[in-house]
């Protein structure tokens, strides 16, 4: 099982390219189960659910070819032929997206049996809303054994209105709705550029879609859909982390290949933390860090309200400032399971109910930490580059869902942070006198 060294101490200075956004990329994959024809995605990031939900597609029958070398980002997926439409729990049991491939194959096959979703253990995430919004379009859908099992001979049109605002709903009638006969009116719907992103490329292969981006979404059902290629966003989490690593580290970055649009809560939240933030041309930021940073209070919200994919983060960040920060988490009810590992490392943090109060700045110290889900080891990669000492990461496997080599990116802007497999032996890192990438010693 792999892990982290990381010793700190090293300002991140230069320039760090952000890959494409994974939450975009898997239900834009599970879209392409709604044609026969060839549907090519580009700026696909190389992380473990990537390849989960490529498994999951090959194992219904898709052919899903990706290319090598300098074209490795570009998938292309042919679902002419979906012989055994049942998503296993032994290959989606890590993953949520899980739940992304119900309604197109309910919209496709008429038929889906698929296992309840997995990933991180950071709180419920209810299928209840799926499973109401399908209902209403006349599936009848059962569970037993672990599994949701739906049929329908056609989906039809309807009025849905989501109880609470759900990302991977959303999502997951969107695609259910573009194949249903008639109109399917969504209310209450998520915002997200995620949501966005497969809209555009539901609207390339022919579908007829309306306010997507909004709360409210307007469909008109089309007997079929064609094949397209459609480039992916960058992920927003992904530059949101690299954003905080400068910060943190006192360094002077630019995150490039990102769209600023979409980090606003985070930009501003950085700002009043007293960093320095500047958009450099269309689609990169640079963040120089303070003298000293500033408390300053979040609270997670829907989009386009600060992320909870960030908390975490964002909490890292808190210990280094000066004064008193109050985070509040609305959307997971245990998404603070990184807060111990933070205290074992000497931050000054105390949990009540959904409020976590940081006091800082706290001089953090190396330790042997243990990552519990994508966001929390995040969180535990910033914390080490400002502590004294050298830590040590275990299961990074969970980092390995959602960031594409974070490791070397880390490096090539002067973090001193090597992978090590339990087959190698124990890294001894030197302090870095410069930006260069760490070197393991005798």
């Amino acid at each position: 099982m792999d892990k982290f060294v990381i010793r700190g101490g090293n300002p991140l200075v230069g320039t760090i390219r952000v890959s494409g956004a994974k939450n975009s990329a898997l239900p834009c994959m599970a879209a392409a189960i709604l044609t026969e024809e060839e549907v090519t995605l580009e700026n696909i990031p190389q992380v473990r659910d990537i390849e989960t939900e490529r498994k999951l597609l090959a194992s219904m029958g898709a052919v899903v070819g990706q290319r090598e070398g300098s074209a490795r980002d570009r998938m292309t997926i042919s679902c002419r032929s979906l012989s055994d439409p049942v998503a296993r729990y032994e290959i989606v049991k890590t993953m949520r997206a899980s739940s992304l491939v119900l309604g197109p194959l309910i919209a496709r096959a008429g038929v889906a049996r698929v296992a309840m979703p997995g990933g991180c253990a950071i709180g419920g995430r209810p299928i209840d809303l799926h499973i109401k919004g399908l209902e209403k379009m006349g599936a009848n859908i059962t569970q037993q054994h672990g599994y949701l099992e739906a049929r329908a001979e056609r989906l039809q049109g309807a009025h849905l209105v989501f109880d609470k605002i759900t990302v991977t709903g959303t999502e997951d009638l969107l695609m259910a709705a573009v194949l249903a006969e008639g109109e399917t009116l969504m209310e209450n719907c998520a915002r997200e550029p995620e949501v966005t992103d497969l809209a555009a490329l539901l609207t390339a292969m022919g579908a007829r879609i309306e306010g997507a981006g909004t709360a409210v979404i307007r469909v008109k059902g089309v007997s079929s859909l064609h094949g397209a290629t459609y480039r992916i966003n960058p992920d927003r989490i992904e530059a949101g982390t690299f954003l905080i690593a400068g910060a943190i580290t006192r360094g002077d970055l630019t995150v490039a290949n990102c769209d600023p649009s979409h980090l606003g809560a985070v930009l501003n939240k950085l700002k009043e933390a007293g960093a320095r933030v500047e958009s450099v041309g269309s689609d990169a930021v640079r963040v120089q860090a303070p003298e000293r940073l500033r408390a300053a209070d979040i609270s997670t919200e829907e989009y386009p309200g600060f992320p909870t994919d960030m908390q975490a983060q964002y909490m890292a960040l808190a210990t280094q400032a000066e004064g008193t920060s109050q985070v509040r988490e609305n959307i997971f009810e245990n998404r603070f399971m990184h807060v111990q590992e933070l205290v074992r490392m000497g931050a000054n943090i105390k949990v009540d109910g959904s409020t976590a109060t940081v006091r800082g700045p706290s001089p953090l110290s190396a330790a042997a930490v243990m990552c519990s889900d994508l966001r929390a080891s995040a969180s535990l990669v910033l914390a080490a580059l400002v502590a004294d000492g050298e830590s040590i990461l275990d299961r990074v496997y969970h980092m390995d869902r959602g960031y594409e080599r974070i490791e070397e990116k880390l490096q090539s802007v002067g973090a001193q942070i090597q992978r090590m497999g339990d087959i190698f032996p124990p890294v001894n890192m030197r302090r870095a006198t410069d930006n260069s990438p760490v070197a393991p010693t005798a």
